[in-house]
């Protein structure tokens, strides 16, 4: 078994408690009009690394991990690569290393609840990124709907899996408060939810997008004010 890797980071500090190893896997179905990573889109980019590779790679750095901090897989979307995702988790869990999944749960299927059961079994912590709670403007924003979202947060909830939930604040889509305010609602049906992180929207990824040939979206969109980001933490605040 192999996946498809784009980059590592060897001290990730934003991406789950403590220092972080993080791997990016590559291939990603959604199109966030905020995205920073357009070189993760493709799936057919990449390198091929077997999870055993990967857990070697990560086991490196073992001795920084100490006061909380493990591996995260972000991506691109690492539910495309579920079972390699499982397969590195594994590892890692044998050998006594927390586990985060960085994901915007896009791709969870009820049908298929088994091979999703599997890899949560091996997950100590999930980075749920909720891009919008409006169905119509998620569309919108990534070019697919929320639906599969929220029911991934539901599934989560209900198999009592420790959440952080991850919000892009940006103006003129997501920074509103009657959308913080119904996204609130929603998080407050969930039990599981330990976190909210509010992430101000920013233009580093412009680059990207030129190099890549790519027209950025959000062109002469600029970042929330410090008042709009402290609006949206205190409306999503965890009581």
């Amino acid at each position: 078994m192999t996946g498809k890797i784009h980059s590592f980071e060897s001290f990730g500090t934003v991406d789950g408690p403590g220092i972080r190893f993080v791997v990016f896997v590559q291939g990603c179905p959604m199109r966030c009009m905020y995205c920073h990573n357009p070189d993760t889109w493709s799936a057919s980019a990449g390198t091929e690394h077997t999870p055993e590779e990967v857990a070697s790679r990560a086991m490196k750095y073992k001795s920084y991990f100490t006061g909380g901090g493990g591996v995260t897989v972000s991506g691109g979307e690492p539910l495309l690569q579920a079972e390699f995702v499982t397969r590195l988790f594994t590892i890692l869990k044998e050998n006594g290393i927390n586990t985060a999944l960085d994901t915007s749960g896009v791709l969870f299927n009820e049908a298929d609840q088994h091979k999703f059961d599997n890899l949560l079994a091996v997950t100590d912590l999930v980075l749920l990124d909720i891009k919008h709670i409006d169905d119509g403007e998620h569309k919108k924003l990534t070019g697919h709907s929320n639906k599969n979202i929220l029911a991934f947060a539901r599934y989560l909830s209900d198999m009592d899996k420790p959440v952080w939930i991850r919000h892009v604040l940006v103006p003129g889509i997501t920074d509103d408060d009657g959308y913080l305010n119904e996204l609130k609602t929603f998080i407050s049906t969930l039990n599981n939810v330990k976190k909210v992180e509010v992430l101000p929207y920013h233009t580093m990824g412009e680059v990207k997008y030129e190099k890549l040939g790519i027209p950025y979206p959000l062109k002469g969109v600029q970042p929330p004010s410090p008042e709009r980001v402290k609006n949206a933490k205190e409306i999503l605040k965890i009581k």
